[in-house]
């Protein structure tokens, strides 16, 4: 046989069976012993046949003149001409490989040979013979028996050789591979949702034989054609626990193609072939008992080499085997649910029903553990989020960046809570390290060391509770007689709960003292740090809504079994349901008793938790940095409990937390926050934005409420003031009506904030200025004014990116239909705060300006000083401007009535508050019309402690001032429409307006009393604020100065005249 080439050897059959028989009788009397249970069928062999040693042992198939493993090595694949002693070599092999796996350690390295020459038999006797036999199942349970007891890293290096060598090795397999591909196409084309059954079956024949290639033609068709995913899950129902095996290598070969590109060509989105492969991944993972073991452990050194996309895949098998889903779509009873029990969050808080997904959660946690991959995998997320923006992103469009970070993100939390819920308690906290292990020797970032051992101090502290509920009843109880005890024995929880919980807090403390910089500290207590982050959306509200819609719904369910046939189903199904509303009951009530005692506990801490080492502002901007903001973007459910958290701070009244500068902080210029979100991070700010609104609103929409909720509460206090009798301190608080004022201040702020993200021309920060508006939609914006100037921005961003960015469009388009809905819930801004309407007049109109009361404008009295003597003295040099309009008002009159228009229209436009009035008017010079958020922003620097009656009458004197100069400009109009003495006619064109007698008095009038009044209130601000008469000289010279200067204009305006005639 050496003299030929094996494959021309074994082509004749009779070679090739005779060999066959020589290794039936070789190897029978170690199958006999290694195999008991199973028949031998061993041929006898000729009297003139040479026979080699029989073996008996394995050491004996390392014998020198012993050639079993030659043999069956140039036989190959033509093995399958003899089924008999292929099943031979199989369940020799199996046993052999029992055993070894079973020996100790130390006998290993003697069987390393034996082990080695078995694996070859599988990759190049066993596999290349079972694709040559059609349709062979039993083959395929026996090779399973053999190949189930490998490592799957050798089982799938093994199915490697064997799709993409053993094929190329010899003739015959060339054209089984050949066919195999022809009849899985011919398949393809005609499967469909209706012979899901026909086509099923025909594929598992075919995959009995050659899996390899039958999947890799499959999977082709799928990264192609989204939709032939469902009909190819469920045609593959059909197949062998080998096949199915097989069906997992290919999946990761797939993945793991270099030559395939995984983003699009616009480098902004993913490819379509990753996509519909990991939903492929999760749908067939979800419904077959199919090892996951490699699948994870590829995701695990994807994201160990830094590579983010394959995260995909990860997140696609968790939400399809658990029913856990991370969506920012999620509506409010849903979110409402999820902060309630176990039961309501399976029941009513994921779109699917998790108890139909109990068997693939348990397959995924048993893969996790048995791998030990539960940790790693958190801890690379965990670290893959910041690696994303720092390492991936050198060349990476910012928009992808963006949602490879959601990626990371979102599948890190579904993850995290997947493990939480799945693991119990006690194995939790056994295979989780302290946050103090997370944080320093893997450099987790804090957002998520908290989130994944927060289930471990919530067990911890139920554990010591017990502990001491149990000493406390060893103890000899006193009984005494009165009726008390119930509260005596609730007032025991509460204050065992406290010491439980004082006992697992105070050590994290310590460890989280080491996370931060030590002035840190100086603001905010690590204790309160700490509780911050390990509590939860459980423990500060109970969903007695959620409890109600899903009980309620139970009860229909029954109602309705009612009414339909009774058998023993529906009688089982109700008992069922009878049992749920039951376990829902003593749920709720088991959250109402854990909310209690956490708010008595959180009553007893809170003298701890702010300092006041630093000033108020410093507390409230890290409180801000390392708590609320970091955790409000984490997820919907932080996003929520961020807002419970501030607003249970200010009913708890806690000391040294101003609630006012908080809110303040949190709605004054947001649009350097809204810059550096990614989307879902957006969505996530803005329902936090969102629920801050609603609380707002309920304060601002009712007095009462407020001066239950925020009246007498020092997260209200505005100034400290020290009396002069005792020197003590008392408190301003900030009324109803200021409040309403800052409140209208805030909103007016996010206006602006917005605007300047929209007309940034940013994709990015356009994108979350709209997707935050959408979430802040019901309480945002509350004004007209402000809706209006939302309402043009997006207008022209739908005009501008139709064509440029269509994903912006359809953002703008969905948000002005929803504002255009909202509109009768729209109010004036005199309405949302008590402010005068403009007072109208028959010459025109005029508007009088509010005190806007802030809190946190700290402007003192001499600023406003400051800028009352600036508009004083800009109203004294009002004189020579005045010349100067006059000559303008000379040359064209008609732009002259125009521009009193203009400014008349523009103090109507301007609102009952805005700064910018028809005080304008007496000025000469034509500015054009402020904009009303530079008006809205001037009148926000006016502090309504400084501003007194004095502003009410500088308001009526411009008032005055513009009616007369409104009426002036009416005046000449009518003059130009009728031809009297006035006018002298210039061309036939062209006529030109002297200014009349009665018009250059009144003008003269208005000069005197304005600068009169300008001088004498200049020289009272000279001596201090202290009265002065002036001197009447001075007075009348300045009369007389402004007499000849008004005589000098109106004899140059004629002498011009008479020289243009």
């Amino acid at each position: 046989m050496e003299m030929f080439e094996p494959n021309q050897v074994l082509a004749q059959k009779s070679i090739s069976l005779a060999l066959c028989q020589l290794l039936h009788y070789t190897i029978d009397p170690l199958y006999n012993r290694k195999s008991p249970g199973y028949r031998s069928t061993c041929p006898s062999m000729p009297a003139y046949h040479v026979t080699s040693k029989r073996v008996t042992n394995y050491p004996d198939l390392l014998a020198d003149n012993c050639t079993i493993f030659d043999m069956l090595l140039q036989l190959g694949c033509k093995t399958s001409l003899d089924p008999g002693l292929l099943v031979k070599v199989i369940r020799i092999g199996k046993n052999f490989f029992s055993e070894y796996y079973a020996s100790p350690d130390e006998e290993r390295p003697k069987l390393k040979r034996i082990f080695g020459n078995m694996l070859g038999l599988v990759s190049h006797v066993i596999l290349p013979s079972l694709s040559l036999l059609l349709c062979n199942a039993n083959v395929s349970f026996e090779v399973w028996g053999l190949m189930k007891l490998l490592p799957y890293q050798i089982r799938y290096r093994i199915y490697g050789d064997w799709k993409n060598e053993c094929y190329d090795s010899h003739p015959e397999l060339m054209l089984a591979r050949a066919g195999v591909i022809d009849k899985t196409k011919y398949i393809m084309r005609r499967l469909t949702k209706e012979n899901v059954k026909q086509t099923g079956r025909q594929m598992g024949k075919l995959s009995h034989s050659s899996p390899c290639i039958l999947f890799d033609s499959i999977l082709s068709q799928i990264q192609r054609y989204d939709n032939l995913i469902g009909p190819v899950v469920d045609a593959l129902k059909y197949l062998t626990d080998l096949t199915y095996d097989c069906l997992a290598f290919c999946i990761i070969e797939a993945l793991a193609n270099p030559q395939k590109e995984r983003m699009k060509h616009d480098d902004t989105n993913i490819s379509n072939w990753l996509q519909s492969l990991a939903s492929f991944c999760g749908n067939i993972l979800k419904k077959y008992s199919i090892e996951l073991s490699g699948l994870l452990q590829y995701v695990g050194n994807q994201l160990k080499a830094g590579k983010s996309l394959d995260l995909l895949i990860l997140k696609e098998v968790v939400q399809k085997m658990s029913g856990i889903e991370i969506s920012e779509e999620v509506t409010n009873d849903q979110l409402e649910a999820l902060h309630g029990g176990e039961l309501l969050k399976a029941e009513a808080g994921y779109f699917g029903q998790i108890r139909n997904t109990k068997k693939s959660s348990n397959r995924l946690k048993d893969s996790l553990l048995s791998q030990n991959l539960a940790l790693p995998l958190c801890i690379l997320m965990a670290q893959q989020r910041t690696g994303i923006v720092f390492t991936e992103s050198n060349d990476m469009h910012l928009k992808l960046m963006g949602k490879l970070a959601d990626q990371c993100h979102d599948t890190l939390v579904q993850f995290g809570n997947f493990l939480s819920i799945q693991l119990g308690s006690d194995e939790y906290n056994k295979r989780f390290p302290s946050i103090e292990v997370l944080t320093s020797q893997y450099h987790t970032p804090p957002d998520a060391a908290f989130f994944l051992t927060k289930p471990m101090y919530q067990y911890q502290i139920a554990t010591k509770y017990d502990e001491l509920r149990k000493q406390e009843r060893s103890k000899p109880k006193m009984t005494n007689g009165n009726s008390s005890s119930s509260s005596s024995s609730s007032n025991d929880k509460t204050q065992r709960y406290i010491a439980a919980s004082e006992a697992v807090i105070g050590p994290l403390s310590q460890q989280v003292h080491q996370m931060h910089d030590s002035k840190i500290w100086l603001d905010i207590s690590p204790r309160f740090y700490t509780t911050f982050w390990t509590l939860s959306l459980y423990d500060l509200q109970v969903p007695n809504n959620a409890y109600e819609r899903e009980i309620a719904k139970v009860k229909q369910s029954i109602v309705a079994l009612d009414n339909d046939s009774h058998d023993g189903r529906k009688r089982r199904e109700k008992e069922r349901f009878e049992a749920l509303i039951i376990k829902l009951k003593d749920e709720e009530k088991k959250q109402e008793e854990h909310h209690n005692r956490v708010k008595a506990r959180m009553k007893h801490e809170r003298q701890q938790w702010f300092l006041a080492k630093t000033t108020k502002n410093d507390t409230i901007t890290k409180f801000l940095q390392l708590c609320i903001f970091p955790r409000a973007i984490f997820s919907a459910l932080d996003a929520v409990y961020c807002s419970k958290m501030i607003h249970m701070l200010h009913q708890l009244k806690t000391n040294n937390f101003s609630t006012l500068l908080c809110l303040d902080r949190i709605f004054t210029d947001i649009s350097y926050t809204i810059a550096s979100l990614t989307e879902n991070e957006s969505s996530r700010y803005g329902r936090f934005l969102c629920c801050m609104l609603g609380i707002i609103k309920k304060w601002h929409a009712d007095k009462s409420l407020y001066e239950k909720e925020c009246g007498n509460f020092p997260g209200f206090v505005t100034v400290l003031r020290a009396n002069a009798g005792n020197g003590a301190t008392k408190a301003d608080q900030l009324d109803f009506e200021n409040f309403r004022h800052v409140c209208h201040k805030w909103q007016y702020k996010l206006t602006k904030a917005i605007v300047v993200c929209l007309e940034s021309q940013e994709f990015c920060q356009i994108r979350n200025a709209l997707v935050i508006l959408t979430k802040i939609l019901p309480f945002f914006p509350a004004v007209t004014s402000l809706a209006s100037a939302l309402e043009k921005r997006i207008d022209k961003i739908r005009t501008e990116e139709k064509e440029k960015r269509p994903d912006l469009f359809a953002l703008a388009m969905g948000y002005s239909g929803l504002l255009k809905g909202r509109k009768n819930a729209l109010v004036p801004e005199h309405v949302f705060h008590n402010k005068s309407q403009p007072k109208s007049a028959a010459s025109g109109s005029t508007t009088v300006k509010t005190p806007t009361s802030t809190a946190t404008d700290k402007k003192t009295s001499s600023s406003s000083n400051h800028n009352r003597s600036k508009s004083k003295e800009s109203k004294s040099s009002s004189g020579a401007s005045k010349r100067k309009s006059e000559d303008k008002r000379e040359k064209t009159p008609k732009e002259s009535s125009k521009s009193g228009d203009s400014k008349s229209k523009d103090s109507k436009d301007g609102g009952g508050g805005d700064s910018t009035t028809s005080s304008g008017s007496k000025k000469s010079t034509m500015h054009p019309p402020k904009s009303s958020s530079e008006r809205d922003s001037k009148r926000r620097k006016v502090d309504p402690s400084t501003t007194t009656s004095s502003t009410a009458d500088n308001s009526s004197k411009e008032s005055s001032s513009s009616r007369n100069s409104h009426g002036g400009s009416e005046k000449r109009k009518e003059e130009e429409k009728r031809d009297g003495s006035g006018k002298r006619s210039i061309s036939k064109e062209r006529k030109r307006e002297l200014p009349s007698p009665t018009q250059s008095s009144t003008d003269s009038k208005r000069y005197r009393a304005e600068n009169g009044s300008a001088v004498s209130r200049h020289s009272k601000e000279k001596d201090g604020g202290k009265t002065r008469r002036s001197d009447g000289k001075s007075k009348k010279d300045h009369h007389g100065a402004a007499v000849a200067d008004v005589k000098k204009e109106r004899n140059s305006s004629k002498d011009r005249v008479g020289r243009r005639t």
